[in-house]
């Protein structure tokens, strides 16, 4: 049943709308900055790229105040097919998808391009609320747990044979959501470890990073109380540990692709090669710090202006700020993403209902992406 306008007033969190709105129209601004063309400097001219994403903010804006009209059983009743049809756009792109950017993970219609796996997004969350929203379920019990990982885990592998492992490693993080849900909390700080362990391996001498470890051991078992089971479970996990280490090099040198390989070392500082693999990164880097403390002002980033970033009014959309806002206004930019972020996750706390606060929790929901194609 839709509701009705005064209700949709005043249960809005009017601060998360209008931090969000700004956030928005502060992003709109820079595009038009890190593309400006003098020969099109209205910011309202639709033939560019700025122009183009006001017309997708728009709609944005539009569908957003469509769906405050439904009722929100809406979303819980339809969930799981809403997840479902999204999955099916994550096959159809597999069959009749359009490649950029060595990514097969796009649908064209008409002059512009969707990209599916963010809507998919969406539909993972929903159907992950509507799951862990059952009082049936408790992600204690290993049966269930797998489950909901299974969840995530279908539209993971249909993004990652779209060669989008990028997008595909977001959806990992609906996983945080587990924890809250009564996931034990080793489980959540073994997946941490393991994930440190492996950066660490390919940073470190395996020969002392198993002494690190063996030291840390020791350690731990002059620290607790010395059980059977704890001394076993310690030295199981010092095992264990010591032959993901042996194992990560053969993963990262024949599981991995060349391309995830070189983002590894450039993540990790190892791609020595600036005007290769690391050019983007460095640019970057040399584009942020030349902004200084007050950054060099609206329109005046030199960096900007001759291109030596690529992507810049896209991946690399926070060179502009740093460069023309300075450390200041990027600052003020990350405060207002975790501003906006804390109040979500209380807004989320207070809901009534498992599926309202679960859903408003989850994380990786963004806006679907939308590539305009110019013809």
């Amino acid at each position: 049943m839709p509701r009705s306008r005064s209700n949709i007033t005043q249960t809005l969190d009017w601060p998360v709308v209008l931090i969000y709105l700004a956030m928005i129209f502060f992003g709109w601004v820079n595009i038009y900055a890190a593309v400006y063309n003098a020969d099109h400097h209205s910011i309202f001219d639709l033939t560019q790229s700025y122009g183009k994403q006001l017309i997708w903010i728009g709609s944005s804006i539009l569908i957003a105040l469509i769906i405050l009209l439904f009722d929100a059983k809406f979303f819980s009743v339809f969930a799981y097919l809403i997840y479902w049809l999204t999955l099916l756009s994550l096959v159809v792109v597999l069959f009749f998808g359009k490649e950029i950017s060595g990514s097969k993970s796009w649908i064209e219609i008409g002059n512009f391009a969707l990209q599916p796996s963010e809507f998919a997004k969406f539909g993972t969350s929903l159907a992950l609320a509507k799951f862990l929203s059952d009082t049936n379920i408790d992600l204690k019990e290993f049966r269930q747990l797998i489950k909901a990982i299974i969840i995530i885990a279908i539209p993971v592998i249909l993004i990652e044979l779209q060669n989008d492992t990028g997008t595909a490693l977001v959806f990992i993080s609906f996983a945080l959501v587990f924890y809250r849900q009564g996931m034990q909390g080793s489980i959540l700080f073994f997946g941490f470890g393991i994930i440190l362990l492996f950066f660490l391996t390919l940073l470190i001498n395996n020969i002392v990073l198993i002494g690190i470890l063996a030291l840390i051991m020791v350690v731990m078992l002059f620290q607790i109380n010395r059980t059977p089971k704890n001394i076993t479970t310690i030295l199981a996990i010092f095992i264990f540990a010591v032959m993901f280490v042996f194992s990560v090099n053969y993963a990262f040198n024949n599981i991995l692709k060349p391309h995830q390989q070189t983002r590894v070392n450039v993540l990790l500082g190892k791609e020595t090669d600036l005007l290769g693999a690391g050019y983007n990164v460095h640019q970057s880097l040399i584009a942020i710090g030349s902004g200084g403390l007050i950054g060099k002002g609206f329109l005046k980033g030199t960096q900007t202006k001759y291109n030596f970033v690529p992507e810049q009014s896209t991946d690399f959309i926070f060179c502009t700020i740093g460069e023309e806002w300075g450390f200041i206004g990027s600052v003020a930019l990350v405060a207002a993403f975790a501003l906006l972020l804390i109040r979500i996750i209380n807004m989320a706390e207070r809901q009534r209902s498992s599926f309202s606060r679960i859903r408003s929790c989850l994380p990786a929901t963004t806006v679907p992406r939308a590539e305009r194609r110019i013809v």
